[in-house]
């Protein structure tokens, strides 16, 4: 733990990080991601949920295939996707102290939007507490795990790889974050797309809780 003493840069993945119940949020995503599919391109659900599905696996992101293959306005497609009801959250007040604490910068870096970002740190209630997000289309719709908008997160918030930690549930997502120089924490997970390559070195340490790491970081800060 030694060498996250002196982290100045905490970058935090959205769903499945800042929230532990990814079922219920974004498995409201995923549903309106089949619906949506279905209706533009007029497919019963179950070839929308597999076209989906591949798209995923192959191009990262849903949304890029359907860009690629099907012309889809990539606008409308996250304001749809991401139109779902989170009041069924709790605020969590464990992880906002301790975000608090932490003498750092904190990011958030997803694929998702901005909008959905807010929505879930407004509900999680830690939407106060960060210096910027870095969404899908901050990189042209280029997603994780491709390099580019690696870097140019770097670049946007003058960030110091070397100085910062990025935590993740996607193991793969690590990867391009450590050939920058940066720390990188997996959050482990049983989603097949999440633990798969969780085992390469690219990982630097693998926790099961956020808060309770995080804990552990703020202590080790003012020993």
């Amino acid at each position: 733990m030694n060498k996250f003493k002196n982290i100045k840069n905490f970058i935090f993945d959205c769903d499945g990080v800042l929230y532990q119940d990814l079922d219920a949020v974004f498995g409201q995503v995923s549903k309106r991601m089949t619906k949506y599919i279905s209706e533009k391109l007029n497919l019963d659900l179950k070839k929308a949920k597999e076209l989906q599905t591949n798209y995923f696996h192959k191009y990262n992101t849903s949304l890029n295939g359907l860009m690629i293959h099907h012309n889809v306005n990539p606008k409308e497609f996250l304001d749809y996707v991401h139109d779902i009801n989170l009041d069924f959250m709790k605020k969590d007040l464990t992880l906002r102290r301790e975000l608090i604490k932490l003498d750092a910068k904190k990011f958030i870096f997803t694929n998702g939007s901005h909008d959905h970002v807010k929505n879930v740190t407004k509900h999680v209630g830690i939407n106060d507490l960060f210096d910027g997000t870095f969404d899908i289309t901050d990189c042209n719709l280029i997603p994780k795990p491709s390099l580019e908008p690696y870097k140019k997160l770097v670049k946007k918030f003058q960030i110091i790889p070397e100085e910062t930690i990025f935590i993740e549930d996607i193991a793969k997502n690590l990867e391009p974050a450590k050939k920058l120089g940066m720390k990188t924490v997996w959050l482990i997970n049983n989603e097949y797309w999440g633990k798969k390559d969780s085992d390469k070195d690219f990982i630097d340490l693998k926790i099961k809780n956020l808060t309770s790491f995080l804990k552990e970081i703020n202590i080790l800060k003012v020993a």
